[in-house]
Parts: C-alpha cells; sequence; structure tokens
C-alpha cells in the first residue's frame, strides 16, 4: 500500500482512515496473538462516538494474548478508489486487511447497516456467505441491539452475541485460543465451541421449516450440545464492569466528541413500544463514587472539555442530583461542562430546577411521542403535561431558548384526534416562552413512523401502510403553521425497510445481498438511500416486504425471534 497515503488525499475525508490518534493501541503483529477486528458498519465519525465499541477496544488490548484493531465503513468515494486500484478494505491501526485478522467483530446498531456490512466483508477479501468460508477465513460475528432478531443476518454471520458483551468477548477468545491451539482446527468445530458459550447464536447450527403460508414451521438445533434457545448475557455490576478511560480521541469531529460515561443501564420505565427498555432490562446503576473515580481518570487521559452521563433514562439515576453537582464542583474551574442527553420528562420533572442551572444549556429534548394522553396511556407513556409545562416554563427563565420534541405517528389505536393533539402540544410548549420574554420558543419537532419491534408488548402489531402515514403527514404540516416550529419528518420509506429487517426472517439475506449488489450502501443516510434499488431486490427474490413490516402476527404464529430469552 505505497501509494495509499496519496489516495486517501482525493477523497473528501481523509481524517476518517489514518488512524493514529490519541490513546490508539498498535500492538506488534506476532503469531501469539489472537488478531481481532473490530468494524462498524457506518462512518469514523458515527462509529468513534459508539461507546460499545470503546468499552471492547479496551477489554481486549488489555489482554497480551490479543491484537485489537478497528475498521469503519469506507464512504463512498473512497470505496470507489480502493477497488479502482486493487486495494482491499484495512484497519486504522496497522492497514492489514480484513481477511488478516482471526475474528471480525461487527457491532449491529442500526438495521440500515446490513449493506454496509456485506459491503466490508466483501473490500475485505473475505466470501460474503457463511456457508463459503474455509478453515482459513477470519470467523465473522456480531453484536449489538440489532442482534436480538439476528435472522436476516444469518447468512453472513458466523456467530450472534446475544446481550452485554463485557464478559462474553473473553470466553469467545479463549475458545477461539484453544481451538487453534488443538490438534485439527476446523472452523465447524469452533463454531460448535462458540454455540456453548451462553448467550452466543450460532445460525448455522439451526434448521427452519416454514409453512405454505411463507410463516415459519418451526424453528430447532442440528447439533449436539446446541441449547434450543438463547439466554441474553447480562453484566450484573456496573460498578466491577469494564470502563475505557483511556479513550481513542479522534483526529477530526465526530457527533459525540466528549468523555461518555455510562451511568446506568436499563431502564425502569415500560413503554410498550421501545425495544431498548424489553432488552437492558434490569435496570443496573453505577455508583456515584465510581462516577466520580471514572470522570477523573477519563479526562487526565483524554483532556475532553465536557463529561456526558449516558443512559437510556439518566434522571432516573437515584444519586443524579449529587453525581451532577459534585462533577461541577470538580470540573467548573477545569472548564470541563456537563451534559444529559438523555433526559426523560417523567423521570426529571421534580429534579428539572435544579438539573438545568448545573447542565450545559445545550438544548432540551422530550419525548412526549403522542400528543393526547389517551394515546400516551395505551403506549405506557405517563406523563403529566401540566407538570412538564411547569418544567418547560422554568427553563425558559433559567436561560434555555430552543426545545426539541420527539413524537410518533402511526401507533396503534391511533386516530385524527391524536394527531391533531400533536399540533396543539406543540403551540402550547412553544407559546409557554412568552411568559418569559413575549416571544414564542423555537421548538424541533422530529416525527417518526411507529415501528412494532421485537420483544416489546407490540411486537405482533403491524406497521402502518405508507398511504395512511403519508396522510397523517399531511394532516400535521397543515396543523403546524407557527414559524417558530421545525418541523421534521423521518422519511417513510428508511422506517419501512427498517421494520422490515427488524420484524423479519432469515429469508431476507438473498434480498439483502442482492440489493448491495444492485448498489445500496448507507441505507441510513437520506441523501444515500435508493429505495428503486430495494424495490428491484424485493422484486428479483420474491419477497414481499409488506409480510415482514404492515402484516400483523397472529398469537399461535411462530416468529423468527422467538428462540432468544430476553429475561
Amino acid at each position: 500500500m505505497a501509494n495509499l497515503d496519496e489516495l486517501l488525499l482525493t477523497v473528501q475525508r481523509p481524517g476518517r482512515y489514518v488512524g493514529g490518534e490519541w490513546n490508539a493501541v498498535k500492538k506488534e503483529w506476532t503469531e501469539d496473538k489472537v488478531k481481532f477486528l473490530l468494524a462498524f458498519p457506518d462512518v469514523y465519525e458515527i462509529g468513534m462516538s459508539h461507546l460499545g465499541i470503546k468499552i471492547l477496544y479496551g477489554i481486549l488490548n488489555d489482554r497480551q494474548d490479543v491484537l485489537c484493531e478497528r475498521v469503519f465503513a469506507p464512504w463512498p468515494d473512497l470505496e470507489k478508489v480502493l477497488r479502482d486500484n486493487g486495494i482491499p478494505l484495512f484497519s486504522l491501526e496497522s492497514r492489514k486487511a480484513l481477511k488478516e485478522f482471526d475474528i471480525i467483530g461487527f457491532s449491529l446498531a442500526y438495521e440500515l447497516g446490513y449493506t454496509n456490512v456485506i459491503n466490508m466483508i466483501d473490500q475485505g477479501g473475505i466470501p460474503i456467505r457463511s456457508s463459503d468460508r474455509s478453515d482459513s477465513d477470519p470467523i465473522v460475528i456480531a453484536g449489538g441491539p440489532c442482534c436480538y432478531n439476528p435472522e436476516p443476518m444469518a447468512d453472513f454471520i458466523d456467530a450472534f452475541v446475544i446481550g452485554d458483551g463485557e464478559d462474553v468477548i473473553g470466553e469467545i477468545i479463549d475458545a477461539y485460543s484453544g481451538a487453534k491451539r488443538g490438534a485439527g482446527y476446523s472452523r465447524k468445530g469452533l463454531l460448535q465451541k462458540l454455540a456453548a458459550i451462553e448467550g452466543v447464536y450460532v445460525p448455522s447450527l439451526y434448521k427452519v421449516v416454514y409453512n405454505e403460508d411463507k410463516t415459519i414451521k418451526s424453528f430447532s438445533a442440528s447439533g449436539q450440545g446446541v441449547p434450543e434457545r438463547i439466554r441474553k448475557r447480562s453484566v450484573k455490576d456496573l460498578d466491577e464492569a469494564y470502563y475505557p478511560t483511556k479513550q481513542i480521541v479522534p483526529n477530526i469531529q465526530v457527533v459525540h466528541d466528549r468523555i461518555t460515561i455510562e451511568i446506568m443501564r436499563g431502564c425502569r420505565h415500560a413503554c410498550s413500544f421501545c425495544e431498548a427498555q424489553a432488552t437492558y432490562r434490569p435496570c443496573r446503576e453505577r455508583s456515584k463514587a465510581k462516577i466520580l473515580e471514572l470522570a477523573r481518570m477519563a479526562y487526565d487521559d483524554t483532556g475532553y472539555d465536557e463529561i456526558s452521563l449516558l443512559s437510556l433514562s439518566s434522571g432516573d439515576h437515584s444519586e443524579i442530583i449529587d453525581i451532577v453537582k459534585q462533577l461541577n464542583k470538580e470540573f467548573k474551574d477545569l472548564s470541563v461542562s456537563v451534559s444529559l442527553p438523555s433526559l426523560r420528562v417523567e423521570d426529571i420533572l421534580k429534579h428539572l430546577p435544579t438539573l438545568i442551572s448545573e447542565v450545559k444549556k445545550s438544548g432540551l429534548t422530550f419525548a412526549p411521542e403522542a400528543g393526547s394522553a389517551r394515546l400516551r396511556e395505551v403506549i405506557n407513556k405517563r406523563i403529566d403535561i401540566d407538570k412538564l409545562f411547569a418544567a418547560v416554563r422554568e427553563s425558559f427563565r433559567m436561560g434555555w431558548r430552543r426545545v426539541k420534541l420527539y413524537f410518533m405517528i402511526g401507533l396503534p389505536s391511533e386516530n385524527d384526534v391524536d394527531i391533531a393533539e400533536i399540533s396543539a402540544l406543540v403551540s402550547d410548549i412553544s407559546n409557554l416562552r412568552r411568559e418569559v420574554d413575549s416571544r414564542p420558543a423555537n421548538v424541533a419537532v422530529s416525527v417518526n413512523a411507529f415501528i412494532p419491534k421485537p420483544h416489546t408488548l407490540f411486537e405482533r402489531e403491524g406497521m402502518e401502510s405508507r398511504e395512511s402515514l403519508f396522510r397523517k403527514k399531511e394532516l400535521l404540516q397543515g396543523a403546524i403553521r407557527l414559524r417558530s416550529i421545525e418541523l421534521s419528518f423521518h422519511p417513510v420509506g428508511i422506517s419501512r425497510l427498517e421494520a422490515v429487517f427488524s420484524r423479519g426472517d432469515r429469508r431476507l439475506g438473498e434480498v439483502i445481498l442482492l440489493s448491495w449488489s444492485y448498489g445500496a450502501r448507507f441505507d441510513g443516510w437520506q441523501e444515500i438511500f435508493a429505495p428503486d434499488l430495494w424495490s428491484r431486490a424485493f422484486a428479483s427474490s420474491g419477497v414481499d416486504p409488506d409480510f415482514y413490516s404492515t402484516r400483523p402476527r397472529a398469537r399461535e404464529e411462530k416468529l423468527p425471534w422467538e428462540f432468544i430469552e430476553i429475561r
């Protein structure tokens, strides 16, 4: 790759691919080390904002017998440069091709990254289908939220990790090392060993039989010692769990360019639509003392000027007020701010006046999800609107000028009255600022289509039709006319495709492969998403996307993800 540096100068953001960042680890490439490559199927700026990647990178490189490096999805400009010059996709640390590693570990955070996974495997010189790989090819594994329904990617991934990865990753390394040291190594033998690890799913060891109506007839293990059901892995004590204080400091601006400390895993609420609250149970807190200790160490190792306290519902932490106050006390003179990016309105109403005076004024974000009290009751999103108004009013008095609100349309039992209630609620919140300075507040309203996710109370519901969602979108656009309100909709086509793959089975593998071969990449990016390529792939494969997205599932129907135990 002698001319690679020159070639990188021809792409938009070469800083994505050069590596060499502060705190990056580059180990000597020796035979005694297991070579592990962490792969994130999106651009560097997004992948380097992902805490899970940082945790696994630290855990693996802390082991003397492991060498761990990183790779991110190449933007189309780099992909073209690499393919035109016959250069395989390479790791950041040593610029080794993917095929030279022992294990490739993909983080599946979003279903619309699936074509990027295929593209990275192909560009790395590895056979795309698991069944086509030989004993000399790397083992391709995957973890992350999408693995709670791994079936659409079953043809391409050798083994999935279900649940928390901190403990199981070491067991996978040990199994690989043991298999390699033994006589007569084989990929099949290693996969059998991996399948025996709790929380690891090896799809090639399971057989699926379908009914004539295309629903699942049976799903069964096909090897000795292979469990019929997969129980998710769960870290029991966050204080004892690994946290990477010596985090890599990127050379270019990334989405979340700051110290991120996970203060709690799981959620105390039970919103009927939320897959995260269902799959990340039980709720576990990191103690105040540990959070403060990690914050001090991370600051010393990175020098960041912001500390973000991360969880699904940070305001729910039993010590949140004391944590914020103590962090501000210790870091104020260092010009380090504290932020709470994941506040939920129902968690923080009683604390908001105190919190908003202590945290960075980067904007307030609330997620009422539905406009009417009736519909919020249906989805178990319990909010006292009067208290919400009081909290927002107090926020405006203390200097906030902008509010972001998240809503969904297409929820079960939703009607036009519920849509009208969204408009009324948004307008009321904007007008609360008039009590402060006689001007309406700027309100950014983000609207997404509801997707019935696996493992939720709504998992058997069907997604609303494209036509109905477009009609409701027009209703909302017609009702919200204030200039101070910025209304944005997540594209229905992207949401529909997400629904297909979050609710689908392994027959979708052919669709993914076809769409990639037609040129689909970065499907979650609005400016790149090409729906015509997906329509062509569905038509060519004979797969009806509505079978997976809008079709309700009967109570007796077997679901593709039923074999995964989340509790």
